[in-house]
């Protein structure tokens, strides 16, 4: 720990339940042990997970080496290392032969877990799962993010989590949210700003125009208090945008779907990992970020 901060690594991944089509795709091919050994290479201390393979009866009879325990359960484990994980699941899509969802791996203490279901209809099951984890003897509020894939569904969906996070989340806790948005087209950042205070991880590490949107911001704000103008005239002031957390699809990372924000932590580093190694494991690529989470004191100040 640093004076003012202590520092941790989170990653947010979706592993595509842990199997993956050969190169041809005509078969299925099980990357679940290559997946975990890579997700503890990362030493990370937080890892937001997306369609995790809670119970799978089709692929434990399938494939010989298939997990006898859930994936969340599986993955909090090391087979060659001593790194241990607390785990939290949340199920979000139940089928005849199993269920999937959400989870969360913690090195820190899971002292809370709850599960939601946000499905917009019945073609797609989604759901947050909230964690409350125990970081430097300070409450860190974590968000398991899946989203839709239409933009109303996920415009509907965020209105649930803003509106869980207003109700349940202290204004100055520390706060993050991470997952696999499917928000390609950066419809949901503005929102998560203005309402929530958050920013996304890229963002904070290389800002765009910050300068220029903090000066527009303030201006518009001086003049509107003063009457002059209506807020709706500054039609030139330049959106919040995500900087470059393109992860899908993971061969060739060309769209932004998978997302970290923060709130109370200062981002030291921030990464996608690339590359044939991690393209054969899933379709999205993971994002890896080093972070600082601020003191009570300096988040007050």
């Amino acid at each position: 720990m640093r004076p003012g901060g202590f520092r941790l690594r989170a990653a947010t991944y979706n592993i595509h339940k842990g199997v993956l089509h050969d190169l041809f795709g005509l078969r299925r091919v099980p990357v679940i042990h290559d997946l975990r050994d890579r997700l503890h290479e990362l030493d990370a201390d937080l890892v937001f997970l997306q369609e995790v393979q809670g119970r799978n009866a089709r692929h434990a009879t399938r494939f010989a080496e298939w997990p006898n325990e859930p994936q969340h359960q599986f993955l909090s484990r090391s087979a060659s290392r001593r790194h241990v994980f607390e785990s939290a699941y949340g199920n979000n899509a139940n089928y005849l032969h199993g269920h999937h969802g959400n989870a969360l791996l913690s090195r820190f203490p899971i002292v809370h877990r709850e599960n939601r279901d946000v499905s917009d209809h019945a073609l797609e099951k989604r759901g947050l799962l909230h964690c409350v984890v125990t970081i430097n003897r300070q409450a860190v509020h974590c968000f398991v993010v899946h989203f839709g894939l239409f933009a109303r569904s996920r415009q509907r969906q965020l209105d649930v989590l803003v509106r869980w996070i207003r109700e349940e989340v202290a204004g100055d806790a520390p706060l993050l949210v991470g997952g696999d948005f499917n928000d390609w087209q950066n419809r949901l950042s503005n929102r998560l700003y203005d309402e929530l205070g958050l920013v996304e991880a890229f963002d904070s590490f290389r800002p765009r125009y910050r300068r220029v949107n903090q000066a527009a911001r303030y201006v518009t704000d001086r003049l509107t208090d003063l009457g002059i103008v209506e807020r709706d005239e500054f039609v030139w002031q330049m959106p919040r945008r995500v900087r470059g957390a393109r992860t899908f699809p993971s061969l060739v990372p060309w769209l932004r779907m998978d997302r970290l924000y923060l709130r109370g932590f200062e981002v030291q580093r921030a990464e996608v990992l690339r590359g044939p190694a991690w393209a054969r494991l899933s379709d999205h690529s993971p994002l890896l970020v080093d972070l600082t989470l601020r003191m009570a004191a300096d988040r007050a100040a």
